[in-house]
């Protein structure tokens, strides 16, 4: 299942995220979900475990056209010329002639480096090294004033998004603006959403896990979730969501959890590495 960038390029509708794991258990990880069917891996300069990630797909013995690797760049590369000297650098540790998506990992408004940064990042795409590119934890005004310096809207913004912080004036703007949504941290485990009774509840209404109820939710908000895990069989059952889907009356029961659920940083003041 794949979801049209506005770049025309498909993207995968789930995938593996890969913090906070380190380059052995990023290659571990990834190697054990690309043999499940995997296809979107998620890492950024500032896991540090790019290597193990590029090892994975290396060896995974599936066609590199057929797989989707999201990096992002550093905040303390921020600039153009910076920003093309991390790209490389990421591209290094990888170990790939491409990646299919690379975002601006936070806009940190306080450096003012952000638009000449996408500068770089448009730049990357003419020259096919970065197929897609994208940010993540903008906001519309972020975008919007990167779009209009330089032409070129992002085709993902990558946010926190999860039942507790479901971001519905952020979502609407995307989709009015054809940006996909993609969710990290999607099953909220910090705020222990997957022991709401209202996701029990729909579990067992299901026979599913409460983490099969979380990212059938995201898919049908239209965002694409990079659940993290380490774990095989959870691996399994998070891809396991695309034979079932929760009616409207359930999908509202889910809106019921929405609140002030952030877990991370604010990317109006967000000051990262």
């Amino acid at each position: 299942m794949t979801i049209k960038l506005r770049d025309g390029r498909p993207m995968p509708r789930l995938g593996l995220g890969t913090w906070p794991m380190n380059d052995d258990q990023a290659c571990q990880a990834v190697t054990h979900a690309v043999s499940l069917g995997y296809r979107l891996i998620d890492t950024a300069a500032s896991y540090g475990n790019e290597a193990g990630v590029g090892a994975a797909v290396a060896g995974a013995g599936v066609a590199r056209e057929d797989l989707f690797v999201t990096t992002k760049l550093r905040g303390s590369q921020h600039g153009y010329d910076a920003a093309l000297r991390g790209f490389e650098e990421s591209r290094a540790r990888l170990g790939l002639d491409y990646v299919d998506l690379y975002l601006i990992h936070w806009p940190l408004p306080d450096r003012g480096l952000y638009v000449d940064t996408w500068r770089a990042f448009v730049h990357l795409r003419e020259q096919g090294l970065a197929r897609s590119i994208g940010v993540s934890n903008f906001t519309p005004e972020q975008i919007a004033r990167i779009a209009e310096e330089t032409g070129v809207w992002p085709a993902v913004n990558q946010i926190e998004l999860h039942p507790g912080f479901s971001q519905r004036a952020l979502r609407a703007w995307h989709a009015e603006h054809d940006i996909v949504t993609e969710s990290w941290s999607p099953l909220g485990r910090a705020v222990k959403l997957l022991d709401e009774p209202v996701v029990t509840d729909l579990a067992a209404a299901h026979g599913r896990t409460p983490a099969q109820v979380v990212l059938r939710w995201h898919l049908q908000l239209g965002a694409v979730p990079i659940p993290k895990s380490s774990d095989t069989e959870r691996m399994r059952q998070n891809l396991e969501v695309f034979d079932f889907s929760l009616s409207d009356e359930e999908m509202a029961r889910m809106g019921t959890l929405d609140g002030d659920g952030r877990m991370g940083g604010d990317p109006e003041t967000h000051v990262e590495f």
